[in-house]
C-alpha cells in the first residue's frame, strides 16, 4: 500500500512539474502580447472613425502600406514572417470593428465618447506600435518553433478575467506566432 502511494505521489509530482515547464512561457512573450493588447484597443477609435465617416473595415491599400511598412523595417526577421503577423494583427483589429459597428447598428448609435482623428492620432499611435511590435517579435522569435509555444499562447489567451471579443481577437492576432518545424 505504502509502496502504490508513493508511485502515485511519485506520478503527481512528476505530472505537476512537467505542467510547470510547459506554462514556464520565455519573458519575451508577455511584453509581446501586451502591444498586442495595445494595437487591439485602437481598434475600437478605428471603428468610431468607420462609423463617423461610413467608410468600410476593409481597406486592402492601407493594410499593404502597413505590411509594406513593417518589412521594410524587418529588424533581422524574414518579410514573410513579417507580412504574416502583421496581417493576422490587421485581421484581430478588423474582427474587433466589424463586431462593435454591429453593436452599434443594432443600437442604433456609437457611443458618446470623445473621437480621435484617424490620419492625424489613430494611425502614427499605430505606426508607433508597429515598431515596438517588430522588435518584439524578433526577441520571441528564437522562441516561436518551441514545441510549448502553442500551449503558452493558448493558456495566455484563455485567461477567465478576458471578455469574448478581446479573447477572439487575441487568438487571431497570435494565430501565427507558433512555427512547426516538420
Amino acid at each position: 500500500m505504502k509502496s502504490s502511494l508513493n508511485l502515485c505521489l511519485a506520478l503527481a509530482c512528476t505530472l505537476l512539474a512537467s505542467l510547470a515547464r510547459a506554462d514556464d512561457a520565455p519573458a519575451s512573450l508577455a511584453p509581446l502580447l501586451g502591444s498586442i493588447a495595445a494595437r487591439l484597443d485602437i481598434a475600437e477609435q478605428v471603428a468610431l472613425s468607420k462609423w463617423d465617416s461610413h467608410k468600410a473595415v476593409e481597406d486592402r491599400p492601407r493594410e499593404q502600406q502597413v505590411i509594406a511598412a513593417a518589412s521594410a523595417l524587418a529588424n533581422g526577421l524574414d518579410e514573410t514572417t513579417v507580412g504574416q503577423f502583421f496581417a493576422a494583427q490587421i485581421e484581430a483589429n478588423k474582427l474587433v470593428q466589424y463586431a462593435r459597428l454591429s453593436t452599434w447598428h443594432l443600437q442604433g448609435q456609437a457611443p458618446d465618447t470623445p473621437r480621435q482623428d484617424l490620419a492625424g492620432q489613430i494611425r502614427p499611435q499605430l505606426d508607433r506600435l508597429q515598431e515596438r511590435l517588430l522588435q518584439q517579435l524578433a526577441d520571441f522569435s528564437p522562441s516561436r518553433t518551441d514545441p510549448r509555444c502553442p500551449q503558452w499562447l493558448a493558456r495566455a489567451n484563455h485567461t477567465g478575467d478576458m471578455a469574448p471579443l478581446r479573447q477572439l481577437a487575441m487568438i487571431r492576432a497570435t494565430a501565427e506566432l507558433c512555427v512547426f518545424k516538420g
